[in-house]
């Protein structure tokens, strides 16, 4: 499965969930590890987009490629499942809650959630065992920005 991620440079390959980990964001909450990922590389920049005005991204950002191993447990939340509201902002406790829970569980390797930037797209998110697998992953560096 081949994912994507628009980073800056310097933290591209680290893949360690602490970005994440530094604030409550939409399936994690403060002081839980999970790195995001994208379907798509139109998505991973849409991701960034709502963050960043794209004048203001600096010019260090880095497309990354990521190719997870085939045979990895993989979850999914379905959409018609959640509630309304999941995808607005202040991100809801639920789905921080879910993907806690994901981590916590430690039963697969990715969850895919649907994204909240592009309606009928997938996030995946890593748990822990990003740290098992990520050397399996092949990596691919694009244009800088």
């Amino acid at each position: 499965m081949r994912v994507f991620r628009l980073s800056k440079r310097e933290y591209a390959d680290a893949l360690n969930g602490k970005g994440a980990a530094k604030s409550n964001n939409r399936w994690n909450s403060k002081g839980v590890e999970m790195v995001y990922t994208a379907q798509s590389r139109a998505l991973a920049m849409a991701a960034v987009g709502v963050h960043l005005s794209w004048a203001a991204l600096p010019r260090n950002y880095v497309m990354v490629e990521i190719e997870i191993p085939t045979g990895l447990n993989i979850e999914e939340v379905n959409m018609f499942e959640l509630q309304g509201g999941w995808n607005g902002f202040p991100y809801v406790k639920r789905t921080q809650t879910a993907g806690n829970n994901f981590i916590d569980s430690g039963s697969a390797c990715v969850l895919k959630v649907p994204s909240a930037v592009v309606n009928g797209d997938i996030s995946s998110l890593t748990s822990g065992c990003f740290r098992v697998f990520w050397f399996r992953c092949e990596f691919y560096f694009a244009a800088i920005f």
